[in-house]
């Protein structure tokens, strides 16, 4: 059985020979491994450290992805894979040796159009190991199941994924419109035609957040803008959480604009921030407590305000784009940013 392994980049020379040298050590009895790097016209390096991998290993290839985004990366792969079951792997993200294994006998025992593993985050310095704190806890991601480590069961939606390749066949491939959210947007598509998507623990694998608070915002305002495509194209949302932020960023300035002519208005607004602070605190001690993390206590209010106001922020950017620029999308906001 040969496993297509397809990997979406752009200008990664500083990971790309890590991640390699992580997938070259997984364990691989009973199939053949092929790796497929669709790369978005990297300047920096990255396409020459994948071509002295590739001549070293020929089950290794690089390919072009000319658009450079995730989706249309992903699909360039997938058009060029070879295997009977396709496995994605992102270059920012840390693998147990095991884990293309245990992918594959995951999706043999469940016979699951999608299994992956919990999104588990695991920082390397101040910034990161905040963010990935608040980006495990409930607060965090909305009680979103494909965050906590130990769920094993059906999901919205899975961290990366592992197909097999009937999967594209039934489904199709990835949407090319979207920027972001396009791994949100097929496993939708997937669970809306009676197909099912599986996450297992035992699956395990380490995402490495962003490490500046600035990147974390416009990350989370990018996920809230493609969003807003994903619900306009199926006319529901995968799940309510998604709609929270943006109505709560929609009422905070609809609150603060009234309340310039209206005393009623100023204090409801007062009122809606002051219980909001409160929450940040609250949602941050329990993580720290939790976690006995307590240096990181003055920074994790932060994040979670950042990654809740963003992506509702980039919500309604998103829905005003759909309705007074017929969907064209913002310039600031139609490319990748890591």
């Amino acid at each position: 059985m040969l496993v297509s392994v397809i990997v979406p980049c752009r200008n990664e020379r500083h990971h790309i020979e890590r991640f390699l040298d992580n997938v070259l050590r997984q364990r691989s009895e009973g199939f053949q491994l092929e790796i497929l790097v669709a790369d978005g016209h990297s300047d920096d390096g990255t396409r020459e450290i994948v071509e002295q991998f590739a001549a070293k290993y020929p089950y290794i290839r690089l390919i072009d992805n000319p658009r450079g985004i995730v989706s249309t990366g992903l699909n360039a792969a997938i058009r060029e894979a070879q295997g009977d079951i396709i496995v994605r792997m992102d270059v920012h993200t840390e693998y147990a040796d095991d884990y293309i294994a245990r992918c594959v006998d995951v999706l043999l025992r469940t016979g699951a159009e999608n299994v992956g593993g919990p999104w588990v985050a695991r920082g390397s310095d101040l910034i990161s190991r905040a963010i990935a704190l608040a980006f495990q806890s409930h607060f965090g991601s909305g009680g979103a199941k494909s965050h906590d480590p130990n769920y094993e069961g059906p999901v919205d939606s899975v961290y990366l994924g592992c197909w097999p390749r009937r999967t594209f066949e039934r489904f199709g491939l990835f949407d090319e419109d979207l920027v972001r959210n396009q791994d949100n947007e097929h496993n939708l598509r997937i669970w809306r035609m009676g197909g099912r998507v599986w996450q297992s623990p035992a699956i395990r694998s380490w995402y490495h957040p962003r490490s500046s608070l600035r990147k974390l915002w416009r990350q989370y305002v990018q996920y809230g803008y493609w969003k807003t495509r994903v619900v306009r194209k199926h006319r529901i949302p995968a799940s309510p959480r998604h709609l929270i932020p943006g109505a709560f960023v929609g009422v905070v300035t609809m609150l603060g604009g009234i309340g310039l002519v209206s005393s009623t208005a100023r204090t409801m607004w007062v009122v809606l921030l002051l219980v909001y602070g409160l929450a940040l605190i609250g949602a941050s001690a329990w993580v720290c407590k939790a976690r006995n993390a307590w240096r990181y206590f003055y920074l994790i209010p932060v994040v979670f305000a950042i990654m809740q106001i963003g992506y509702g922020y980039g919500f309604l950017m998103g829905l005003a784009d759909i309705v007074f620029r017929q969907g064209r999308s913002t310039d600031a906001l139609a490319s990748l940013s890591r």
